[in-house]
């Protein structure tokens, strides 16, 4: 590993510095480090010098949430309502994988996680099972791709099919085991000792990796569980990340199953202990003004992942109340079946552009660079990283993105921000440092073999198509009735919107 890089003549980006036309300076890295930023740094310093004429520097970007147990599904869906979508992608309703598509579907994630300027990623991932083998496989190509990864290990003790009002009047009772687990009684008995087993094996000293605690949503998991990650949240020190209100079904699930902490997953997280600072609450559609108010005061982050909401349908989060109350920020890109891409730059692009849905008016629209802080710094505090990563300064970590400002998205260079957020796709990014590693190079990965990762992923790729196959066809009698249960939501009035229009009937 090279000691100490120096990064030649970029422009750095600094949020609070002109976020327009950054000013050009070198970057002295030792040990892993950002250790000085300063103009003409001399070369004979670094042991490497990286020449980034040309280039703007940029924090990298955090994917505050994110599941590697289905990239290799991406493509594979038409946008469907998120109840249906559950059924379709969650590995309980599929065999076991091996140990070779695992490893695949983690790299895959990870590398196109880099090649779009991502250095951090919190893998809220579903292990079926939860086993020594599983987390090894998963930790280990972490290790050999070389990103900076978060994980969680995703849980709940309830069904996941109570997500969805009125299921069992409409789904017929001759179907309900066709919905397998998803209906039977103790259905993810010892999620929680498992979790911890590994957690306490594995532990917190190994390089770019830490841990989260991940109840897979407040609806999903007794008071008894939650108050178990509260407990180890607090003594250790851990983040924990959920999902919250996802989907309109969920919020109106919540008026009855949680009517005892005021019909709301935020009560309920609060009353369970587990609302504060270090709580990230992914999606956030449907939260009331009463409860983004709980939520700012309590100093949790919500993290927003535009682009699979579009996909199942479930509307857009309320940015502009967000803003305007001055909650926390992060975004995800969330899973690749129903985002089918890991890319920040269309989750910052999305969140801008759909805000004006809410509130046209211009003061409701983020800046772009208020975006960018969100995608990096706000990520950073989601997962308890604030301190080492989001920022380019000295003593921080040293995860930065290189963008060639010689690409069409930046030309002219009016404005790093507004081009970042609104011009550019991703093709820019040529250099990616993680821990003071270089790990994407002229936009092909340096830490394993690229060719030998595409046959990998196509190889397993056989087996999950078929097995995808024969998920749908058990659940497709299904659907028409979960098709009328879901209608039948929007018939309840929730007292929101957070779509244009509802389904016409």
């Amino acid at each position: 590993m090279t000691k100490t890089i120096l990064i030649k003549g970029g422009r750095v980006y600094d949020h609070d510095a002109d976020t327009d036309r950054p000013a050009a300076a070198d970057i002295l890295i030792e040990g892993g480090r950002i250790v000085g930023i300063a103009p003409q740094i001399p070369a004979e310093r670094a042991e490497r010098v990286i020449d980034a004429a040309d280039r703007l520097v940029l924090p990298g970007f955090v994917n505050a949430h994110y599941h590697s147990h289905d990239t290799m599904l991406k493509g594979m869906l038409h946008p469907v309502p998120f109840d249906m979508w559950l059924l379709n992608c969650l590995p309980p309703a599929y065999p076991p994988r091996s140990p070779a598509e695992l490893r695949a579907r983690t790299m895959l994630g990870a590398a196109e996680c880099l090649k779009s300027g991502i250095t951090t990623l919190q893998d809220m991932v579903t292990l079926h099972p939860i086993s020594e083998e599983n987390v090894d496989t998963v930790l280990a190509a972490y290790e050999e791709i070389g990103i900076r990864v978060v994980l969680s290990l995703q849980i709940g003790d309830r069904f996941g099919i109570e997500l969805t009002p009125f299921w069992r009047e409409c789904v017929p009772e001759h179907l309900h085991d066709r919905l397998g687990s998803a209906v039977e009684e103790g259905a993810g008995a010892g999620p929680f000792e498992q979790a911890v087993e590994q957690y306490r094996r594995i532990g917190q000293g190994r390089p770019r990796m830490s841990w989260a605690l991940g109840p897979s949503t407040p609806l999903l998991c007794t008071p008894d569980l939650l108050r178990r990650i509260a407990a180890l949240a607090e003594s250790d020190g851990l983040p924990v990340i959920t999902h919250v209100n996802e989907a309109r079904t969920e919020a109106l699930s919540a008026k009855t199953i949680l009517a005892e902490h005021g019909g709301s997953q935020v009560g309920y997280l609060r009353d369970m202990g587990l609302l504060g600072p270090g709580t990230g609450m992914a999606h956030t559609v449907w939260l009331t003004e009463a409860e983004i108010e709980m939520v700012t005061e309590a100093g949790a982050t919500v993290i927003l992942n535009p682009a699979s909401n579009m996909k199942t349908l479930s509307g857009a989060a309320p940015v502009p109340l967000y803003l305007a109350a001055g909650t926390r920020v992060a975004l995800g890109c969330d899973n690749c079946s129903c985002s089918d891409i890991q890319n920040t730059f269309l989750a910052m692009r999305l969140v801008c552009s759909l805000a004006g849905l809410h509130d046209p008016q211009r003061n409701a629209i983020p800046p772009a660079a208020q975006v960018i802080r969100w995608a990096t710094e706000g990520g950073a505090g989601a997962l308890g990283l604030a301190d080492e990563v989001g920022a380019l300064k000295p003593g921080m970590k040293a995860d930065m993105t290189l963008l060639d400002l010689g690409r069409p998205s930046y030309l002219p260079f009016n404005s790093a921000a507004r081009q970042t957020v609104f011009s550019e796709a991703g093709a820019a990014v040529h250099t990616v440092l993680v821990d003071g590693r270089v790990v994407l190079e002229g936009g092909r990965l340096t830490m394993t073999d690229e060719d030998a990762l595409r046959d990998a992923v196509e190889e397993a790729a056989v087996d999950l198509r078929r097995d995808f196959a024969a998920v749908n066809a058990r659940f497709e009698e299904v659907y028409e009735y979960l098709q009328e249960a879901w209608l039948r939501s929007w018939r309840e009035d929730i007292g929101i919107a957070r779509t244009i229009a509802p389904p016409r009937f």
